[in-house]
């Protein structure tokens, strides 16, 4: 039986990527040679990377002071590496707190300086996303997640940001629609790729290099992002299998459109969200609707005891990946775009199976 993998990450990849992932870990390109033995200051490695960093830039219409690097770490490198190099000793950075990985930036920032926590979701398990807060001029940055994974709600829209930079955590979405906002209102976007950009171990930073430099501290090379950018990401051994399975990935995503992706994805999450919202088995955990994540939805069974029992029908049909974040229990279901509508549909059949026995 085939699974039908909903993990909130590492997570699916388009089938073809995967197949071309394993022939290049055996011989890339005919050389006689892995991709995971070749040398990353050589063309073969270089043409990847380029070939990466310009359909990033070509997806996203990013303007000529924009750079798009591979680094590692994770987001969670990032959760510091952004105040580093864009908060000055003096400065002040808002950030909007929605979720466990904002927080985590919040903690991050406030070592390098000062940190306006505008508003936060916190008080109800972070399963809203806040809509009254206020945008401060002053701000060197403004921080935002876009989609929580483990609450499963998304941000959609920026409110007037009065000329402030923001920064945006987009690990679990990036790629996943059409960019509303024009990309120059963000000064810098980072994701880890694990989700809908490509294998884990890499993690993609497009950055508007007008912002770095200014922060008036001294910054080691590895944790410097103009260092990285003036070495084309290859200040150190960058992680060559990683930045291969994106370069795979971006191509995946501009044959298949952003526009045509977006309307998949918002059509999964409709399914999804139809059958939690009608069957009385399932209980939804963003009521609001305008604030539940077209990534990841999160729900609860009205009937507790049943739990287990679901998990065991869940795994009978081949359907796994669902069990809630450890830290708030439930049920997770991850549609990345690799995941097909029809995984989709055979979900909600089984939901429906498992109402009809049980409730």
């Amino acid at each position: 039986m085939n699974k039908i993998n909903f993990t909130a990450g590492p997570s699916i990849l388009p089938k073809e990527v995967f197949e071309q992932l394993g022939q290049a870990a055996v011989d890339y390109n005919g050389m006689g040679l892995s991709l995971l033995e070749i040398t990353h200051r050589g063309p073969e490695f270089m043409a990847i990377i380029e070939e990466a960093q310009k359909l990033i830039k070509d997806l996203l219409k990013l303007p000529d002071n924009y750079e798009v690097l591979f680094l590692m770490g994770g987001a969670t490198t990032q959760f510091a590496m952004v105040p580093y190099n864009l908060l000055p000793k003096d400065g002040v950075a808002g950030y909007l707190d929605t979720g466990t990985w904002s927080t985590k930036a919040v903690k991050a920032a406030k070592i390098y300086g000062e940190v306006d926590v505008c508003a936060s979701s916190a008080d109800d398990g972070f399963r809203h996303i806040p809509k009254e807060y206020r945008i401060d001029p002053e701000w060197t940055y403004f921080h935002v997640t876009s989609n929580n994974t483990i609450s499963g709600t998304q941000f959609k829209t920026l409110p007037d940001m009065q000329g402030v930079p923001v920064v945006i955590d987009m690990s679990s979405d990036i790629f996943s629609e059409p960019l509303v906002e024009d990309v120059s209102k963000y000064g810098l976007i980072f994701a880890s790729a694990q989700k809908n950009l490509g294998p884990a171990g890499t993690t993609v930073v497009i950055v508007d290099k007008n912002l770095l430099g200014k922060t008036g501290r001294e910054i080691p090379d590895i944790w410097d992002y103009e260092k990285h950018i003036a070495k084309a990401s290859v200040l150190n051994t960058p992680p060559v299998y990683a930045i291969y399975g994106c370069l795979l990935t971006l191509r995946w995503i501009k044959k298949m459109g952003l526009k045509k992706i977006g309307e998949t994805n918002h059509k999964k999450a409709e399914l999804l969200y139809g059958e939690i919202d009608n069957n009385p088995l399932f209980i939804p955990r963003v009521k609001a609707v305008e604030d539940r994540s077209i990534m990841n939805v999160t729900f609860d069974l009205a009937r507790p005891e049943l739990e287990k029992t679901f998990g065991v029908f869940c795994d009978n049909h081949g359907i796994v990946g669902v069990k809630g974040h450890r830290s708030v229990g439930g049920y997770r279901v991850s549609m990345y775009n690799a995941m097909p509508v029809e995984g989709v549909e055979k979900l909600v059949k089984v939901m429906r199976d498992f109402s009809w026995r049980f409730h």
